[in-house]
């Protein structure tokens, strides 16, 4: 895990090591063991690095790394199938000189070209520059665990993990004002018909399971897809045994290989299904005494301390516990704001934030996490009406059983005539959810009428989900998983710590995706499978648990303080200043709103302003 920074040009003037290391300094955080930078003979390539050092310590892993007298590589991530990978390329005559992964990338794409994508189970963003073909090849995992940013004129290509490496370089900040539109009014960080676009004109960001080639001689980039999900294919007689034994096996490998490291791992522990299911993993392929770390919030209704309490003694790991407030939340929420860059979504950042500095205070610099399950596996609760009009179309008797299994489990989520016409009619349905939110955004009091007039574009989106796999497609590759890897990114690499999913594997998401929905919720209970699956290795009780969602801090009860709402009028008056909201919104009483709560606009002022000063 680092901080990766290059420059592709023709004009020699626009490529030094001052420029190169100013980029790297934007990203020390990203790497504090160390740095490199390297320009080409001509004067055309440069790239510059910061070093975490988590695989082959030593100097021959350092970056930027060279191969074969022709290949130049800075790398973010980790291949966790390196070993794999390597032995199949010694086989077909390839050499090395490091223990590294990244060494495996560069003969991988001697070998392969861009083909060696399909070879990689992994989280990365790589560039690789071709002496010989003067190209510069740049991929991105499947899942955009790693950032790669990057902006573009007649003169330069100016790539970077954070965008403000970019600026550091002299790429001027521009806000995109239709991002901040959709955040205001639909809490959106992403633009789903867009996966290039970012809060800032004139930087793209590349599309997970994408990669882009720069040729420089002509000036010329081609972006393209390299992997996707056969969303349609349903391997319907697979049976309830087969489909858990092969679950267990992938999930269990995909642990084993993110075990991998050469430096001290633990676990985040949140008091639920997901993080639980990881810490089981891992005590099933590597048994050990591992440090865990939980943020708790005694007294909040929704504290997980218990539970978290009970998995720690059931796995005899150290467990650290952080307790996050308004007071540390109001002191760092400008750096937290840094960091991400770009607006999020509750405070639920800022407690991640403070569980990844835990970590690294206790000489921990891995974390495997359980990110990923609740989009694969089927675990939020809107997902329950999507599975029902599937049966209602389908299997109406099946439905019918559901429906009472769910409200037996106290699951109260809607079921009536608009969800039997969506079920009739998704075509339809969509048609009309899409006119009617964006009515609803043009509609919002706070804002301007010349910023909504300007900027007044609707990013909404719903496609035709005939299907429960339609969804979980749409929030695993197109709006939603994303943009919490984007947080945790930020948060973990902040304090110099790597964040690895198990459950972002992608041979284990192709067999999810090809799994029938009954597997995913079945008897009133989402991620089914995944709770079949661990329910004896778990404590008690936790498998079967439906009073945990998410991961959720007391937002409404910061936001309840003075000093808090103070910093929301801040921002607000920032706002106002440049002419996105009315003068009047300053005088309307600050609504403080949980975490998840839909309408969670002041939450997105506070934000917003912030990033906009």
């Amino acid at each position: 895990m680092c901080g990766i920074a290059g420059i592709i040009t023709n004009q020699s003037d626009r490529l030094s090591v001052h420029r190169l290391k100013k980029m790297t300094a934007a990203l020390a955080h990203r790497g504090p063991d160390g740095e490199g930078h390297w320009i080409n003979e001509n004067n055309a390539a440069g790239f510059g690095h910061r070093r975490l050092s988590i695989i082959d310590l030593g100097p021959t892993g350092a970056q930027p790394m060279h191969y074969l007298s022709r290949y130049t590589i800075i790398h973010n991530g980790e291949i966790y199938n390196y070993l794999e990978v390597k032995e199949m390329l010694v086989q077909k005559g390839y050499s090395f000189c490091s223990q590294s992964d990244t060494e495996v990338i560069m003969a991988a794409y001697d070998c392969f070209h861009s083909n060696c994508l399909q070879y990689f189970d992994g989280m990365f963003a790589f560039a690789i520059w071709d002496a010989q073909e003067q190209t510069l090849f740049a991929a991105r995992d499947r899942f955009g665990e790693k950032p790669f940013y990057y902006y573009f004129d007649d003169n330069q290509f100016v790539f970077a993990s954070e965008m403000k490496a970019l600026w550091a370089a002299g790429i001027e900040k521009q806000f995109n004002e239709k991002m901040f539109f959709n955040y205001f009014t639909l809490g959106y960080t992403q633009n789903p018909t867009n996966a290039e676009e970012t809060f800032y004109s004139g930087i793209n960001k590349l599309p997970a399971r994408s990669y882009i080639q720069y040729h420089l001689p002509e000036h010329r980039i081609t972006r393209s897809l390299y992997w996707d999900i056969d969303v349609d294919f349903i391997d319907e007689t697979i049976t309830e045994q087969k489909i858990t034994t092969q679950f267990n096996r992938l999930f269990n490998q995909s642990v084993q290989r993110r075990l991998r490291s050469d430096v001290p791992i633990g676990t985040s522990v949140s008091g639920g299904l997901d993080s639980s299911c990881v810490l089981a993993g891992i005590q099933v392929t590597a048994p050990h005494q591992y440090k865990t770390f939980s943020a708790i919030f005694p007294g909040f209704r929704k504290d997980e301390s218990t539970w978290i309490k009970r998995i720690s003694d059931h796995f005899a790991t150290q467990n650290y516990t952080v307790q996050p407030n308004a007071d540390r939340v109001i002191g760092d929420f400008e750096k937290i704001c840094y960091h991400q860059e770009e607006p999020f979504q509750s405070a639920s950042v800022a407690a991640q934030y403070y569980v990844y500095e835990l970590a690294r205070q206790q000489q921990v610099k891995v974390l495997l996490d359980g990110q990923g399950a609740d989009e694969i596996l089927a675990g939020y609760h809107k997902y329950y009406h999507w599975y029902w009009q599937q049966l209602f179309r389908q299997d109406k008797s099946m439905l019918h059983h559901e429906l009472n299994q769910a409200r037996s489990l106290g699951i109260s989520e809607p079921w009536g005539i608009k969800n039997k016409l969506a079920a009739a009619l998704p075509t339809y349905a969509g048609w009309y959810l899409r006119r009617q939110r964006s009515r609803q955004q043009l509609r919002l009091h706070d804002l301007t009428s010349s910023f909504v007039k300007e900027y007044g574009e609707s990013y909404y989106d719903i496609a035709h989900f005939d299907e429960l796999n339609n969804v979980l497609y749409y929030n695993t590759f197109v709006n939603g998983l994303e943009e919490l890897l984007r947080y945790a990114d930020r948060n973990s690499m902040a304090h110099g710590t790597e964040v690895r999913l198990p459950f972002l594997n992608h041979e284990l998401v192709q067999l999810l995706f090809s799994t029938p929905a009954r597997y995913k919720i079945r008897d009133g209970y989402t991620k089914w499978l995944l709770r079949k699956s661990m329910e004896e290795k778990l404590p008690a009780g936790l498998a079967w648990r439906t009073d945990k969602i998410g991961f959720e801090p007391p937002q409404q009860q910061w936001m309840s303080d003075p000093r808090l709402q103070e910093y929301v009028h801040e921002s607000k008056r920032t706002l106002v200043k440049r002419g996105m909201l009315k003068e009047q919104a300053l005088n309307k009483k600050i609504q403080p709103q949980e975490a998840h709560a839909a309408d969670n606009y002041d939450w997105r002022y506070l934000v917003a302003g912030q990033l906009l000063r």
